[in-house]
């Protein structure tokens, strides 16, 4: 069973600017803000009053039951998978589902049920705090749900490693591929950050952009007038398959999942190493496990989240892994639209890698009027950009110095 190729055959994107791929890639070349004033509770009186929010339509809304029995977090997730699901046309009931797992990533877990229980307990008293109250708020929920949703009976496990989880996801679920414990595997991030205490904290880090007043230029990555990150909520999640799998029932293979890697700064808990030391170990790792050197690099996804000290770090791993190629290599941060969705943006993230290798098109950052000039990158601004691309990857890093890094190619190349 030992290497088995992993490829991509549904996607199902749930973020600020776009519910679905159509919807989502769409809104990524029309340089879309999902970035607005936060709707979610009143934020008067907060420093920060401005975030990423996710429109779920209709069909994809929780009803009443779901919405009183699992967090935000649990709801974007089911909505991603359903749509995952959908788009790899792959029915579960013909499956064997002892094959089929689960892997979800989250920093924050189901934070708005416990922020709520927690006031109730404060000014209510213990017997109004609901009974389901812990299963709501425990970071394996999200999993939990979607493997009981679809009759999933093979491995379902939950990843927390901060802004890297979604990234950690996929890479678990490559490995149960691999290794030839699953056939199948639903694989992302999800989180809900959008609440009174994760925004003021958040807010007191000095990491988040004050921009209240102009939320759609709010987001400026790698941009030398960048402000900071703005917190987002989302999902996604990606339908991951053997080749073999996939080539016997006649999916389409939308991309391959060619290898990750993976490493820790073991620096500062919240920012990174200031050489990008540990982000250039994963880099490194990730073409080592694909096969490929950095030449063949066609275009990454950059963490990209906007603040000064990650831009400055990432930029430096990246002139050290890439070299000569840096100047010329297409970069872009999508946070510059979607927001920084903590738990979800490396699955997000993975999303975009697998359209652009689709499409041939490098999607924009948007708010860069002007490109820091100590970065040297190659990167592209408001227009998405036609590029010849084979290969992609993804970064993400996180708080506590966890760096995961995808590595996608075109295809079933």
């Amino acid at each position: 069973m030992s290497g088995r190729r992993v490829v991509v055959t549904g996607l199902g994107p749930v973020t600020p600017i776009g519910v679905g791929r159509h919807e989502f890639w769409q809104a990524q070349l029309k340089g879309v803000s999902g970035i607005r004033s936060i709707t979610r509770f009143d934020a008067t009186g907060l420093p920060v009053r401005i975030a990423g929010e996710v429109d779920l339509p209709g069909h994809l809304a929780p009803g009443r039951r779901e919405e009183l029995s699992t967090d935000r977090c649990t709801q974007l997730a089911l909505a991603a998978a359903r749509l995952a699901l959908e788009d790899a046309s792959l029915d579960l009931s013909e499956e064997n589902r002892d094959r089929v797992g689960v892997v979800l990533g989250t920093g924050a877990g189901g934070a708005s049920s416990w922020e709520t229980n927690a006031r109730l307990l404060e000014t209510a008293g213990p017997n109004r705090i609901g009974a389901r109250s812990v299963v709501m708020s425990m970071s394996n929920s999200a999993a939990s749900h979607i493997a009981l949703a679809h009759g999933i009976t093979g491995p379902s496990t939950s990843v927390g490693t901060a802004c890297a989880s979604g990234g950690e996801a996929l890479s678990g679920a490559h490995q149960m591929i691999v290794s030839g414990e699953a056939d199948v595997v639903l694989a992302g991030g999800t989180e809900a950050p959008v609440t009174p205490l994760l925004v003021s904290g958040f807010a007191r880090t000095k990491a988040l952009s004050t921009l209240n007043e102009e939320p759609e230029h709010a987001s400026r990555p790698f941009s030398a007038d960048r402000a900071g990150f703005v917190l987002a909520e989302g999902a996604a999640v990606l339908v991951l398959e053997s080749e073999e799998h996939a080539r016997a029932r006649g999916a389409d293979v939308l991309a391959t999942l060619s290898g990750y890697g993976r490493s820790s700064d073991a620096y500062h808990v919240t920012s990174p190493h200031p050489e990008g030391a540990g982000a250039a170990r994963a880099m490194r790792e990730a073409l080592r496990s694909a096969g490929w050197s950095a030449s063949d690099i066609s275009y990454v996804n950059a963490h990209g989240t906007g603040t000064r000290y990650n831009d400055a770090s990432e930029a430096r791993a990246l002139r050290t892994v890439l070299g000569e190629a840096a100047g010329r290599t297409p970069v872009s941060s999508t946070k510059s639209m979607t927001g920084h969705s903590l738990g979800a943006a490396g699955a997000v993230e993975a999303v975009v890698c697998v359209e652009a290798l689709l499409h041939g098109l490098v999607p924009p950052t948007v708010n860069l009027d002007v490109v820091d000039p100590e970065l040297g990158l190659d990167v592209v601004g408001a227009e998405p950009r036609e590029a010849r691309l084979t290969t992609a990857l993804s970064n993400s890093f996180a708080f506590g110095g966890h760096n995961v890094v995808l590595a996608f190619g075109a295809g079933a190349a």
